[in-house]
């Protein structure tokens, strides 16, 4: 039975470019996610996850694309092929239909591991540059949102009962960081 070819992309941030994960690779349908690796609300992977059907071949361009660890990648592999869906790494050069020896198991396992690491690897290395800029003083974190006029200002309107969900969108900022400037 042939089946679909669907594509699967996940870019971490909003101003991340998609269509180079899977340039020149033909799909018939395309999920997208627009959320970070750690973030467990991937609803275009979840959605992929319910469309494919046994026959179909998922694309994805590297393992770390699709899962936040070397669990989350083991159990989405294994539920896919464990359903007859073929996956695909294509900067790895893996595929994995359910079938596999017992050497394409320890690949997926070794090369998820390794995306893992290379993952808490940057992490650390990104902490120590931000600890050492900090120290010079040239790190200052994130800007913000808000000047200190317009706190002022939001927190003697939410103080008068105003809507907060209103404030927000008024300032151009989330809930939750409006709730940071009110504490």
């Amino acid at each position: 039975m042939i089946g679909q070819r669907i594509g699967y992309i996940r870019v971490s941030s909003l101003d991340q470019n998609p269509e180079r994960q899977l340039e020149g690779i033909a799909t018939d349908r395309l999920f997208i996610d627009k959320a970070s690796g750690k973030d467990t609300s991937r609803p275009k992977l979840e959605e992929m996850l319910r469309f494919v059907r046994e026959g179909d071949v998922v694309l994805v361009h590297s393992m770390d694309r699709l899962a936040r660890n070397l669990d989350d990648l083991r159990r989405i592999v294994q539920n896919l092929t464990g359903r007859g869906v073929r996956v695909e790494f294509v900067k790895e050069g893996l595929h994995f239909t359910g079938e596999d020896s017992p050497m394409a198991n320890l690949l997926l396992s070794v090369m998820g591991a390794f995306a893992e690491f290379e993952r808490a690897l940057i992490k650390e290395r990104q902490r120590e540059g931000i600890a050492l800029a900090k120290g010079r003083g040239a790190y200052k974190g994130r800007k913000k949102s808000l000047t200190q006029t317009q706190i002022v200002d939001i927190r003697a309107r939410a103080a008068r009962g105003e809507s907060k969900t209103q404030l927000a969108r008024e300032f151009s900022i989330s809930r939750e960081t409006l709730y940071q400037y009110l504490r």
